[in-house]
C-alpha cells in the first residue's frame, strides 16, 4: 500500500467517477485504474461498484475512506514535520583538524563565526595525516590545513600567513639563552626530538633533517606525532623544530629564530563547491583573523 493508491483511491471517492478523479490528479485514467485494482487485491476487497455508467463505493469502500484519509493526513504531516526540522536544523560545517596546535588555531575564526552566523555549527574532527585527504575529496570533512607545498593539487589553496619554522626549548636549556640560532648551531646542541612523515610536513622534515645532522640515535627523541614533541621539550630533555602558528605559543617555552631559514605559506584547503557559501565566508573569517592577530612573519613578535 502506497500513498498513490490511497490518493486515488480518496479522489475516486469523492468524485464516483475515474475520469474526473483522473483529470485531479492529473494522470490517465488507466493510470487511476490500475491504481485502485492493486489496491482492492492487497486489501483483498471490492472498495467500488462499477457498471458501464456509474461508480458507487461498496460498503467496504465507505469503511476504508476513513482509514484512507487518516493515513494520508498522517503521510502528509510527516512530511511537513520533517521539511520544518530540516529547516531549523543548524548547518554543519566539518573542519579536520591534524593536532591539537591547529584545533587551537581556529578558535579566533570560530568565535566570530558564532558571533556571526549563529545558524552555522561547527564540528571538530581530530584525524590522522593519512586519512585527512581521502575525507577532504569524499565531502567527509569541508576544511582542512597544510602548507603550500604539501595541499591536494585538486583542492583550492587560500593561504592565512607565511609561518616561520622556530626552535623551541624549555627556558633552562642551553639554546634559551639566544634569541636566534643557526642550524650548525642546533647540530651541535643536545637532544633534538623529532617525529616523521606524515606527521611532519614535507617542508619542515627536510629542514629539521638538516638539524639533525649526523647525531647518534642517543641524541634523536623520536616522536609519533607533534603533540609529543611539546612535553618532552618543556620538561628539558631537548629541543625541536616546530612551525610557529599563530597564537599558540606556550608561555613556557622559547621560540628561538632560525637563520636563514624561510618561513613557509600556512593556509587552508578546501573544495568549494561541496562547502558552499558556509566554507566561503568561515575562509573570510580566518583571514581576517590572521590579519588582526598580525601573523606574518614580519610583524611576529621574537619572545
Amino acid at each position: 500500500m502506497n500513498t498513490t493508491q490511497l490518493e486515488c483511491f480518496m479522489e475516486v471517492a469523492n468524485c464516483l467517477n475515474f475520469s474526473r478523479a483522473a483529470q485531479r490528479l492529473n494522470i490517465t485514467q488507466p493510470a487511476v485504474s490500475h491504481q485502485i485494482n492493486t489496491l482492492e487485491n492487497e486489501l483483498g476487497v471490492k472498495l467500488f461498484q462499477r457498471t458501464s455508467k456509474s461508480v458507487r463505493l461498496t460498503q467496504e469502500g465507505y469503511l476504508f475512506t476513513q482509514y484512507a484519509g487518516e493515513i494520508l493526513k498522517l503521510s502528509r504531516n510527516s512530511v511537513a514535520r520533517m521539511k520544518e526540522s530540516s529547516q531549523d536544523a543548524p548547518h554543519r560545517m566539518v573542519i579536520g583538524c591534524r593536532n591539537v596546535v591547529e584545533l587551537r588555531l581556529l578558535l579566533p575564526a570560530l568565535e566570530q563565526l558564532r558571533l556571526t552566523q549563529p545558524e552555522v555549527l561547527p564540528v571538530l574532527r581530530l584525524i590522522p595525516f593519512d586519512a585527512m585527504e581521502n575525507l577532504l575529496e569524499e565531502g567527509a570533512i569541508q576544511l582542512m590545513f597544510s602548507f603550500r607545498n604539501s595541499a591536494m593539487a585538486k583542492a583550492r589553496y587560500v593561504e592565512l600567513c607565511h609561518c616561520p619554522i622556530r626552535c623551541i626549548c624549555a627556558r633552562s636549556h642551553p639554546l634559551a639563552a639566544y634569541d636566534s640560532v643557526t642550524i650548525e648551531q642546533l647540530r651541535s646542541s643536545g637532544r633534538i626530538a623529532v617525529c616523521r612523515p606524515p606527521s611532519c610536513p614535507p617542508d619542515l622534515f627536510a629542514i629539521q633533517t638538516q638539524a639533525v645532522g649526523g647525531r647518534a640515535t642517543s641524541q634523536i627523541l623520536f616522536c609519533d606525532n607533534h603533540e609529543a614533541i611539546f612535553p618532552l621539550v618543556a620538561a628539558g630533555y631537548g629541543f625541536a623544530l616546530v612551525p610557529d602558528y599563530p597564537n599558540t605559543r606556550m608561555p613556557e617555552l622559547r621560540y628561538l629564530t632560525i637563520e636563514q631559514v624561510e618561513p613557509l605559506s600556512f593556509g587552508a584547503v578546501c573544495f568549494p563547491q561541496k562547502g558552499g557559501t558556509i566554507i566561503q565566508r568561515f575562509l573570510e573569517l580566518l583571514k581576517a583573523c590572521a590579519q588582526e592577530q598580525g601573523l606574518d612573519a614580519k610583524q611576529q613578535k621574537r619572545d
